[in-house]
């Protein structure tokens, strides 16, 4: 193995593969260091794979590509202890190709080794099963990595620390602080497996059809964060996600509160009788905009996870934002190597492209979400269980009258909640996502 490279990249993930991909392919010499025994191997994430990114980087990626179902289906539902309200929404337009449908469920151990596979096939380098401890330096300037692994000192012109959120290589860099717990969130997740054709039936799915079910309140004992369940073709990725702080406070362990969601009746009946056939946790940067750190200095640059390129919004959109990362960041690196800077300033326009791009656009839409969540937890506690008691007492059928039963209903929303109140919480809401 030569030791050095133009570019070397430390995380075969979505980030770090998209951007292997793009700079082999202008002939970069690039090398790949995963510390999974494979790509994927150490990966989780909910399930749904955005792919306006992915389409640019291999066109007609679902020719090819292992992913699951195409997503027709959105529902969100509001849990009680006993009650659900939900929103579902269906298009036929979804059921087309791409662009027109542009997100799947995937399983990340089958998907990311094939994208990682693309990379290698274009000229790239990728070594599994090790560990990057270090950085080397050439005075202020990045020029390398420490693989733990014979001959692991290995030279760049460029580094790509794609190595997910507790990107190490980022703090000892000095780009990053240390994180507060309400800006990142713990997955658990388990996938269960259930025949095709009960999924199809139980969901009301036809061929590859997918949906995407996200649920919230109760789903989580009232904590910042929700529930969710994707379909893929013969299982189901069912997992909870809140933030850390949410889980010391309520002194809760992940696996116990995903086991409280599963028995959910609303829950318990759409996983009935399926077996569980993997168990994963992951962390998950939620800070948004305000939690990015410093994306790039001399010979070094972040990408995905370790950049906090996560849009926490009801979109909940990760993955599709690290491929961009790594394709800007790759981009980046090859108009700096035309100019042979590598430089903070020769690497700039990688921040350039972010902040022109959805990536950063879209996070700064959503800064609010974060800092809402924690500051309002009536959202997901009280006003939920008011809403779904309201709607239940509503399409009680009894002897009273129905004008009796509504003036009991305005009482009762006017005992927790005022007019006045009402409408200035759904001005905060308007504020932080609309």
């Amino acid at each position: 193995m030569s030791d050095k490279f133009d570019v070397a990249i430390v995380g075969a993930g979505p980030a770090g593969s998209a951007a292997a991909l793009t700079l082999a392919r202008e002939g970069l010499s690039v090398v790949v260091f995963e510390r999974g025994e494979f790509p994927g191997a150490k990966n989780m994430f909910g399930g749904v794979l955005y792919t306006t990114i992915l389409n640019k980087l291999v066109p007609n990626f679902w020719e090819e590509a292992p992913v699951e179902r195409q997503i027709v289906k959105r529902r969100f539902g509001l849990l009680s202890e006993k009650s659900e309200a939900a929103f579902e929404f269906r298009c036929e337009d979804y059921n087309a190709a791409p662009p027109y449908n542009q997100s799947f469920s995937a399983l990340r151990a089958r998907f990311d080794p094939w994208l990682a596979k693309k990379a290698e096939e274009a000229g790239a380098l990728i070594i599994p099963e090790t560990v990057v401890d270090d950085l080397i330096w050439e005075g202020d300037k990045v020029c390398g990595v420490k693989a733990r692994r014979e001959g692991g000192d290995i030279l760049a012109d460029v580094v790509i620390a794609a190595d997910g959120v507790n990107s190490f290589l980022a703090k000892k860099a000095g780009l990053r602080k240390e994180f507060k717990w309400n800006v990142l969130a713990v997955a658990a997740k388990e996938v269960i497996g259930l025949p095709r054709e009960v999924i199809e039936d139980r969901f009301g799915l036809e061929g590859d059809e997918g949906v995407a079910m996200e649920f919230f309140a109760d789903s989580v004992a009232g904590m910042v964060g929700g529930g969710f369940i994707y379909t893929n073709k013969e299982t189901l990725s069912v997992g909870i996600a809140c933030s850390i702080d949410a889980f010391i406070g309520k002194k809760i362990v992940p696996n116990d509160l995903l086991e409280r969601f599963k028995k959910h009746p609303s829950i318990r009946r759409l996983i009935r009788k399926g077996e569980t056939l993997e168990y994963s946790g992951h962390m998950i940067p939620e800070g948004g905009f305000n939690q990015v750190p410093q994306i790039l200095t001399d010979g070094l640059l972040l990408a995905g996870d370790a950049a906090h390129l996560v849009n926490a919004s009801l979109y909940h959109e990760g993955t599709n934002l690290a491929m961009a990362s790594g394709l800007y960041a790759a981009e980046a690196i090859i108009e700096a190597k035309k100019k042979g800077d590598f430089s903070k300033q020769g690497l700039k326009s990688y921040q350039e492209k972010l902040e022109c791009s959805f990536v950063m656009k879209d996070l700064k839409k959503y800064q609010k979400v974060e800092a809402w969540a924690h500051a309002n937890p009536k959202f997901f506690t009280e006003y939920p269980d008011l809403l779904l008691d309201l709607i239940k007492d509503y399409f009680t059928i009894s002897e009273k009258p129905k004008q009796t039963i509504q003036e009991n209903l305005y009482k009762k929303f006017r005992t927790h909640l005022s007019p006045l109140r009402a409408m200035i919480e759904i001005n905060k809401l308007r504020k932080t996502f609309l």
